[in-house]
């Protein structure tokens, strides 16, 4: 079955870190662009990272960068997304999506939901 499943949000203090973590599984992730979103309450979906096949092309929008990291372990095909400092407006649903050439979402996650605290 060709999937993504997300793991490892919660709730958190702000300050604090989390590793999310979307396994892919029904595809070789080593020919696939990972990219993660979020989609905080009221808010349209936010691009957040991607990362290339290769696992050494990542990019960032502004609100993270600096503050999280985004990696590879094509072992266990999985992207994670490594969030540091982490704050009240970081509270949202965070998704993962294999992505084509464009950055177009081909195939979702379900989700997994962040909130921190103040």
């Amino acid at each position: 079955q060709v999937q993504l499943v997300e793991s490892g949000g919660g709730l958190v203090q702000a300050g604090s870190s989390l590793r999310l973590s979307c396994a892919a599984s029904g595809f070789t992730f080593g020919d696939s662009r990972i990219a993660w979103f979020r989609r905080a309450s009221g808010k349209e979906r936010e691009y957040l990272a991607s990362i290339t096949e290769s696992g050494f092309g990542s990019f960032y929008t502004d609100s993270v960068k600096g503050r999280s990291t985004i990696s590879t372990d094509l072992g266990k095909n999985t992207v994670y997304l490594q969030m540091n400092n982490l704050k009240p407006e970081d509270t949202a649903v965070y998704l993962c999506a294999r992505v084509d050439q464009f950055g177009t979402p081909l195939l979702w996650g379900q989700g997994t939901q962040v909130t921190v605290s103040s």
